[in-house]
């Protein structure tokens, strides 16, 4: 546009130089006119001729000029218009401009504090902290990660390795003490959940369970990865000395209670007399209570044991024949009683395992005598061995009052008992689940239980066969 201006400038300069001419052509001509009538030395009518072409001439570029001029008015006008237009909304946009700017520093601000609380509450947390970064550099260490691992903030920018979800394994190289890691693995699937780490700290041990977890937007972005430190310590002295007390009141009561029902059995037995049928069913009643409390002893010493790594193994191969003999005759007389239908379905001829005889009996009688003590009478039981090469899979199902699905999760925890369990069946320790599944753990075996309320309850255990894929006793 500015171009053109100058273009249309430049020809109206032109045209204005040609009528200045013109009108000194004229001037010329009017006086040499003028002067050659006085001599008379012209010809009238040529005279005129001439001075017509010329006023002609003269009147046509005035036009022209004057339209050149018109034209160029009216650009300058639209061009002055647009510039008008242009100026407007350039005015328009900046405001906007200025309300965006705005908007994005009050957003800064808000993050900046946010991101202050954030830094104040992970700096203030009494637990150690340890943030990586999406490239798996460290960016924060808050102070009590700094004081219990000898951490500082020249560590800030090492690179982790990601390997085992950040085990801390992988940070040997920057924690300034000695540590033992200990994997934590779900009991149901055998994944991988977390970390227990064990140092000392202060000439003292200390237990901290490792949580790590993966840092999220609200957009579900990735942010990076957090390692939270959760001490375990009181827990852990709290869980040893309710499991010494239960070892010693358990061993102090385990004498008595096998006097007395070494006593009430002879009296039983009419070593001291004959008795009168009530006096030989209060009697039985006492043994049977008396049999109850023993069982829960022996469980108690049993948890005991397992939990302080003294409950013993002796591996050797074993007929697996001879073990469901033994479970079975112990069931026999409770399955009869109960009117029950117990199916077993077996290969002719079981294997030879290589597993500890005692203790496979006693995880095997507890899934047993769960499913005959659940399942009401005239009901179905299902026994189920299946020799697969490397394992032995043995499956109970029952059409008892099955589990809750909300306590589904708890169900090889320590004296846990379902609701509708102990509404239907006062008696119970809550102790067979935990021990058979720790004796199933240690002999290289998983355990998997299924179960729907009032439709029944599947559990499957396996068993490896050959020693080489069980631990070492």
């Amino acid at each position: 546009m500015k171009e053109e201006n100058l273009k249309y400038k430049k020809t109206i300069l032109e045209r204005d130089q040609e009528i200045e001419k013109l009108k000194i052509e004229l001037k010329k001509f009017r006086e040499g006119y003028q002067s050659r009538v006085k001599s008379s030395t012209i010809e009238p009518g040529k005279s005129y001729r001439e001075l017509a072409q010329s006023t002609s001439k003269l009147e046509t570029a005035h036009q022209e000029l004057q339209k050149l001029k018109e034209d160029l008015e009216e650009k300058v006008k639209a061009r002055t218009k647009e510039l008008q237009e242009k100026v407007d909304e350039s005015a328009k946009t900046k405001k906007a401009l200025m309300n965006i700017l705005e908007d994005i520093e009050e957003t800064r601000e808000r993050a900046e504090e946010e991101k202050n609380k954030t830094v104040a509450i992970i700096t203030n947390f009494i637990d150690p902290i340890i943030i990586l970064d999406r490239r798996n550099k460290i960016s924060m260490i808050n102070p009590s990660a700094q004081k219990v691992f000898g951490l500082s903030s020249s560590d800030l920018g090492r690179v982790i390795s990601s390997s085992n979800q950040f085990s801390l394994e992988n940070f040997r190289k920057i924690i300034k003490i000695d540590y033992t890691v200990k994997q934590i693995k779900s009991g149901e699937d055998g994944n991988f959940i977390g970390e227990e780490v064990n140092f000392k700290h202060d000439n003292q041990d200390n237990i901290y369970k490792i949580i790590t977890a993966k840092v999220k937007g609200g957009q579900n972005e990735f942010y990076g990865t957090m390692k939270i430190f959760y001490d375990l310590t009181r827990e852990k002295m709290i869980d040893r000395l309710k499991t010494e007390f239960i070892s010693i009141a358990a061993h102090q009561l385990r004498t008595p209670l096998s006097a007395i029902k070494w006593v009430i059995k002879m009296v039983l037995d009419g070593d001291a007399g004959k008795l009168n049928k009530e006096q030989n069913d209060l009697l039985t009643k006492g043994y049977k209570s008396n049999e109850r409390v023993i069982n829960l002893v022996n469980n108690l010493l049993n948890v005991s044991r397992i939990e302080e790594g003294r409950f013993g193994y002796s591996f050797a191969n074993c007929d697996f024949q001879e073990i469901l003999d033994v479970v079975l005759e112990n069931v026999e007389r409770q399955v009869a009683k109960n009117h029950l239908k117990l199916i077993i379905n077996k290969p002719n001829k079981l294997p030879l395992v290589y597993f500890d005889k005692n203790r496979i009996i006693l995880a095997f009688q507890n899934l047993l005598d769960n499913a005959i003590k659940y399942t009401p009478e005239f009901g179905k039981i299902e026994l189920n061995i299946e020799n697969r090469e490397e394992i032995l899979k043995i499956t109970i199902k029952d059409s008892g009052i099955g589990i809750p699905e909300r306590d589904q999760i708890k169900l090889f925890s320590k004296f846990f008992r379902a609701a509708n369990v102990i509404r239907s069946e006062t008696e119970g320790t809550g102790l067979g689940l935990f021990i058979a599944k720790n004796i199933i753990d240690r002999h290289g075996g998983k355990i998997f239980i299924e179960s729907q309320e009032g439709k029944g309850t599947t559990v499957d255990f396996t068993l490896p066969i050959h020693a080489k894929t069980n631990p070492t006793p």
